[in-house]
């Protein structure tokens, strides 16, 4: 596999190229780059370059609109809702983002859901940016259908990540949790399938509920949840916040994320936003003892250490991307 060495910045430019050269606007496609740039820069390769072909043939086929404009309302205090209009999840998120904020730091808490939404990247991200701004945020998202409930066979709720980001005081995170309710993401069987490379033992099932190691096969079947019956019950409390409360159609009837059947996806998120100085003056310092309790520990590792690593060695060097996948993503210039 021949490689080629790409700056950030070029990283971004050249998914912002690719999708408004499918028919996304300027506005719209500058979101979804600068996130998958983030996703190259913290080592998390599935939800970077990798979905720009994905994302590009959406636009082009409908099942993202590209020029959507995301529809802001405020039906009460610390409540934001956007309409994300069958686009792109950033946009719609950046859109309510200052109203959320400045909700939250008002009333001590708030909340924005997002609907007739789609992927949103790495969740962890958006968790992150909360914690920049001084606050607790609790992300969640969910996704169609791959994780069916224990002692079944047929998927009714997706991974459905949810991430944590927990500011450190000084308007930056302390500690950024993000983990799905599947054993791993999704995208990491997509990238294995696309690469002819077996998943690991535990990752999923086939169609007939059979243990398997083919990432076609597992893309087909269901995704087995991390730590059984509790994470499908993480992946449950996911879906009533991000699809049910948002009001997004349910797991289970959304179209997929890759492919081109089925129509707009019409997924959903839910973020949570608190102020920890009105409910308490200690946060701060009691984040700071937990972390150190942590990492004092040898051979102990904070969740985000691998991305943090990946992420300052990235800034200083760039990233390797597969010279194939530039050029899937390059045809669409043309």
């Amino acid at each position: 596999m021949t490689e080629r060495m790409m700056t950030l910045a070029a990283v971004e430019h050249l998914c912002l190229r690719a999708l408004m050269a499918a028919g996304a606007s300027e506005a719209n496609a500058a979101a979804v780059a600068r996130s998958t740039m983030l996703a190259e820069r913290d080592g998390i390769r599935s939800h970077g370059l990798l979905y720009v072909p994905i994302y590009a043939e959406h636009v082009r086929c409908g099942k993202v609109d590209g020029v959507a404009r995301p529809l802001v309302s405020e039906p009460r205090p610390g409540a934001v809702t956007v309409d994300a209009a069958t686009g792109f999840a950033h946009p719609a998120i950046d859109a309510g983002w200052d109203r959320f904020i400045a909700a939250a730091r008002k009333n001590g808490v708030a909340a924005m859901t997002v609907f007739n939404s789609y992927n949103c990247g790495v969740l962890g991200h958006h968790a992150g940016r909360i914690a920049e701004a001084g606050l607790l945020g609790l992300c969640t998202t969910h996704a169609p259908a791959s994780i069916a409930p224990p002692g079944g066979r047929v998927p009714v709720i997706g991974t459905n990540p949810f991430a944590l980001g927990v500011p450190d005081g000084e308007g930056e995170a302390a500690l950024v949790l993000d983990q799905s309710a599947s054993v791993v993401a999704k995208s990491e069987i997509l990238l294995r399938s696309r690469e002819g490379r077996a998943i690991e033992p535990g990752w999923a099932l086939d169609a007939a509920g059979k243990p398997t190691l083919d990432p076609a096969e597992a893309l087909k079947g269901s995704m087995l949840p991390a730590g059984g019956h509790k994470g499908f019950g993480a992946g449950l409390l996911v879906e009533i916040l991000a699809s049910c409360l948002s009001g997004a159609v349910l797991s289970k009837d959304a179209s997929p994320f890759s492919g081109s059947a089925g129509g707009p996806p019409k997924t959903g998120q839910c973020f949570i936003a608190l102020d920890p100085s009105a409910f308490s003056g200690g946060f701060p310092h009691q984040v700071a003892a937990l972390i150190d309790a942590i990492a004092a520990q040898d051979g102990a590792r904070l969740p985000g250490g691998r991305r943090q690593a990946a992420r300052q060695r990235t800034e200083r060097e760039g990233v390797t991307v597969d010279a194939a996948l530039i050029e899937r993503i390059e045809a669409f210039l043309h």
